[in-house]
């Protein structure tokens, strides 16, 4: 089950980005070869920005593709290693779910107004960002209670 929703989760991300390489396109062609540039497209390219970063952070890239300065991490043994891995897990869990409430509120309250060219409402735009907070502090729970287990060997 958990390999078809990590499959349906990179279906999902490689559409997002299938739409905004459409727009990019679209938008190079009306811009240099019609030259009558159409102003969605460069709309639509930054919404399907936002949602695959946002979306794929959250899905299917790993914990160890993030981005990480992990020179002294590295060179640590295990044990440290696991409580180093548990430290920053823990803060961002607890950093992220801190601020989730907020950010409900905030995205909600920007439903209010719409974008300029597609008018999609802006808590419908900024609604992948609820997502990823919320998936990444499950995850990071997750990595707390494999972390926690016997075998954290494996989770580092």
């Amino acid at each position: 089950m958990l390999t078809r929703l990590r499959t349906l989760c990179e279906i999902v991300s490689a559409g997002l980005f299938a739409l905004l390489f459409a727009a990019f396109v679209i938008q190079i062609f009306t811009r240099y070869v019609l030259n009558d540039p159409v102003v969605w497209a460069q709309e639509l390219c930054s919404l399907s920005y936002l949602w695959v970063v946002c979306f794929a952070a959250a899905t299917i890239v790993k914990e160890r593709e993030h981005i990480a300065f992990d020179l002294i991490y590295q060179g640590a043994p295990p044990r440290v290693r696991r409580v180093l891995a548990m430290l920053c897990s823990g803060f961002l869990v607890v950093l992220f779910a801190l601020g989730l409430p907020g950010t409900i509120d905030y995205v909600l309250f920007m439903g209010r107004m719409r974008t300029l060219d597609l008018r999609i409402p802006f808590d419908l735009v900024f609604s992948i960002f609820i997502f990823f907070l919320v998936v990444t502090v499950l995850l990071g729970l997750l990595r707390l209670w494999r972390l926690s287990r016997a075998d954290f060997e494996r989770e580092l």
